[in-house]
Order: C-alpha cells, then sequence, then structure tokens
C-alpha cells in the first residue's frame, strides 16, 4: 500500500526528504563530501522534525 500523504505540507515534506536521500546516495560516490553529507542528513532530520509535526496537526 504505498504511502499518502494527510496534506499539501506533507507532500512537499516526503518530496524533499526522497530528493535529499537521493542526494546522498549520489554524493556517496564522491571522495571527500562526507561534511556534506552530514549537512544533509542534518537538514533531512530538521524535516522529519517538521513532518512529524504536520502529521501531529492532521491527526
Amino acid at each position: 500500500m504505498p504511502y499518502e500523504p494527510g496534506s499539501p505540507e506533507c507532500r512537499v515534506l516526503i518530496d524533499c526528504k526522497s530528493q535529499i536521500e537521493s542526494m546522498l546516495l549520489a554524493l556517496d560516490r564522491i571522495e571527500n563530501s562526507a561534511h556534506i553529507r552530514d549537512q544533509l542528513r542534518s537538514v533531512h532530520n530538521q524535516l522529519e522534525g517538521l513532518h512529524a509535526l504536520y502529521r501531529r496537526s492532521n491527526a
């Protein structure tokens, strides 16, 4: 069963997190990119926190 977002904001957050995940996979093949991947993981975690807030408010 595919995941269905509860609001337009959730859809945006899901899409943004997915794009960051793709970037992390691509950057994993690039030497000396660990610092960038760390920053992207931090942004991903912030987006996940924001997404959790929207999920709770739409529950």
